[in-house]
């Protein structure tokens, strides 16, 4: 962005000069609009722009200067200098503090008494216990479908795979990991058996293992007593000596990553893609930066019966997870990093005057006295906007309201 002072010829700004008899007036007889009048212009030019740029402080409209704004020698009542540095267009959000994903785990053997479950905010990694049923273990393997049979010789599919992928990594080897269950397979089924004190079959099915995407954090026992445990009803939760049947949902878990939910605007989507910079406010004010993981492919209106406006689910994963602290669900703060503007001029927003001709400009400050210099404007970030102009430099002072 480049731009120049026209010359007085072309309706330019020449300098004005202290002896102007507080008049503010060029020496062309033109009054510039005044920072006031400014607010008006700066509003249309942000809603064309998209800026998010508040000029409240610029809203009453004035043909003229005020009084406050210039001194008896035309100066005016406070000056900010140019700086050069970087901007960051960023937003906050309201965000919550939570785990990833969340889903039921429920009983896939015969059925039987529940003799044992994994405390609410515990965390279960592989061939770690989530249940017993009849005080036998069913314990946890990672892989994303669900254990909905019994394993054996022969067999063929994604869960096999799964199953050698687990057995491996546990150190039970001897076989190809592939999608076929050989008898070397059934040969380090039987070494995991006898590791737990299992009969050793060779076979293994979902009374035994549950698949999860990876380690799980409990959040709560799965269904109510009277909803399907064959408990006695009341509303409580299952728990120890309730019976339970195929398909009882034992446990709620989710992922034992810690991230952080929030919504945003259908409209403002493009503010939160995959993969944006972002930094989390705790509630006990650590900060801690994070990257955008998800984002949801549906607007709903939420729950707030004051505001319908279509919003989609943003998720956010924390750069380093042990060191994030806190309760879950409690309230964050979410700053997203938007446009960088490196190494650029920038004045305070209401440093801009509107040019009687047309286009904005600054009021520079030297020895006393001032003169408008014509600027071209760039991104509006933290009060500030980027300019540039001719003679700006890192130090000018220009005028700004008291």
């Amino acid at each position: 962005m480049s731009g120049g002072t026209p010359d007085s010829s072309a309706g330019g700004t020449p300098d004005r000069h202290a002896g102007g008899g507080g008049s503010g007036r060029r020496a062309d007889g033109a009054r510039p609009l005044g920072r006031r009048r400014l607010g008006l212009a700066l509003v249309t030019l942000l809603a064309l722009t998209g800026g998010g740029v508040a000029v409240t402080a610029l809203a009453t409209p004035s043909e003229t200067p005020s009084a406050g704004e210039t001194d008896a020698k035309g100066l005016p009542p406070a000056t900010a200098p140019v700086t050069r540095g970087d901007l960051t267009d960023s937003s906050q959000r309201d965000g919550t503090l939570g785990h990833l994903g969340e889903r039921k785990i429920n009983a896939g053997g015969p059925g039987g008494t529940l003799t044992w479950l994994a405390a609410p905010g515990s965390v279960v990694a592989r061939d770690e216990r989530l249940y017993e049923v009849d005080g036998a273990a069913v314990r946890l393997m990672y892989g994303d479908e669900p254990m909905y049979r019994t394993l054996k010789t022969g067999d063929e599919g994604t869960d096999v795979r799964q199953l050698e992928e687990n057995l491996a990594a546990l150190g039970y080897t001897g076989f190809d990991v592939d999608d076929e269950y050989t008898a070397k397979t059934a040969a380090a089924v039987k070494r995991w058996q006898k590791s737990h004190d299992l009969k050793q079959t060779g076979t293994l099915g979902p009374d035994r293992i549950a698949f999860a995407g990876g380690a799980v954090r409990v959040k709560e026992a799965g269904a109510d007593a009277g909803g399907g445990a064959g408990g006695g009803g009341g509303g409580s939760r299952i728990a120890p000596g309730d019976r339970l049947t195929t398909g009882t949902p034992v446990l709620t878990v989710t992922g034992s990553e810690r991230v952080v939910t929030f919504e945003v605007p259908a409209s403002e989507a493009a503010s939160a893609k995959t993969g944006t910079k972002v930094m989390v406010t705790l509630p006990e004010g650590a900060r801690l930066p994070g990257r955008v993981s998800a984002v949801g492919r549906t607007a709903t209106a939420g729950d707030d019966p004051q505001d319908k406006t279509p919003k989609i689910d943003v998720t956010v994963s924390f750069d380093d997870p042990d060191k994030v602290k806190g309760v879950d669900q409690s309230p964050v703060t979410v700053e997203l990093t938007g446009e960088i503007r490196r190494d650029v001029l920038s004045v305070p927003v209401n440093a801009l005057l509107a040019l009687p001709e047309g286009g904005f400009g600054v009021q520079v400050v030297e020895n006393g006295t001032t003169r408008d210099v014509r600027v071209e404007l760039g991104m509006f970030a933290q009060g500030r906007v980027e300019i540039s102009g001719d003679g700006l430099r890192a130090g000018t002072k220009v005028g700004v309201p008291s």
